[in-house]
């Protein structure tokens, strides 16, 4: 091994490079050239004397050694952040960002949470995004997110601090006139005659209604795809199609008079949600608070 010293610039990069796998990109968030960047990258397997990346005419992946060194620079780049924020402000005043990924169903449930996290920690900022449950734990994995809220189902628990937090009960939103007033509950599949609009195959969500709609033996008529239950709420609001949301999404957003609520039947479905957060030494102080917040 050479005398070159390895820098935390260095693990900068590596892992801007794991993330946009590109060349270009991750030299653009790094703020340097491309090729200066890519020459810091042949200077590190240099003096790792191993190779890091798998090259062709562009970016081809990482080397198994290369997957390795990310893991560790992204465990050390955690410990940096841990140290400077644990050390940057007096005991007991947590400050710092938290960023957060949850699944597009439990963003009513996040939004709570960050109220409940900021009521005592006026400090903590948090960076709260709606993505797909294997992004959050691919995110947890490299370093993006600190903290998410997703499916239990879909957690290693052996990898992951695992803790439970809700439980979700999914219910119909249809449009008024889909609906009669005095229904209250309906089965899935009868549900599936609706017009419908749901997440993406893609998401975790979406399999699970797909699943339930197979044990029936029914197929949903699926008008839209969205990525995120927002437009969803329109939609069943404007009349153009119903969609199946939690419940504790129907409370967060209160009484619509354009939609009905109806409970779903036969079977109802109820999924478990939790917080993962890393399993990697004492942790943030900023994830410790979040910790508390939920219980």
């Amino acid at each position: 091994m050479s005398a070159r010293v390895l820098s935390l610039k260095d693990l900068h990069f590596l892992t801007a490079l794991a993330r946009q796998k590109h060349f270009a990109r991750a030299a653009e968030e790094c703020g340097v050239s491309q090729p200066a960047f890519s020459m810091r990258i042949s200077k590190l397997e240099e003096h790792l004397q191993t190779k890091i990346v798998r090259r062709g005419n562009r970016f081809e992946g990482l080397t198994p050694d290369g997957e390795s060194i990310v893991r560790h620079a992204l465990q050390i780049l955690e410990d940096v952040k841990r140290l400077e924020r644990e050390f940057s402000t007096e005991p007991g005043d947590v400050t710092g960002v938290l960023s957060l990924g949850v699944v597009p169903t439990a963003a009513a449930f996040g939004a709570r949470l960050i109220k409940r996290l900021r009521e005592s920690n006026p400090g903590i900022t948090v960076k709260l995004k709606s993505t797909s449950s294997l992004s959050i734990l691919h995110g947890i994995e490299e370093g993006t997110f600190d903290a998410g809220v997703t499916y239990t189902e879909a957690v290693d628990e052996q990898s992951l601090d695992v803790q439970h937090v809700h439980e979700e009960e999914y219910v119909l939103l249809a449009p008024a006139d889909m609906v009669a007033a005095d229904i209250t509950e309906i089965t899935w599949k009868d549900a599936s005659r609706l017009p419908m609009c749901l997440l993406e195959p893609g998401m975790q969500n979406r399999r699970i209604l797909d699943s339930v709609f197979y044990e029936v033996g029914v197929q949903p008529q699926v008008v839209a795809e969205l990525s995120g239950l927002t437009a969803g709420v329109v939609m069943a609001i404007q009349g153009a199609a119903a969609t199946i949301v939690p419940r504790g999404v129907v409370e967060a957003i209160g009484a619509l008079e354009a939609v009905r609520v109806v409970s779903l039947t036969d079977p109802v479905v109820r999924k478990s949600l939790c917080l993962v957060t890393p399993n990697r030494g004492p942790g943030l102080r900023t994830i410790k608070a979040l910790k508390q917040a939920v219980q």
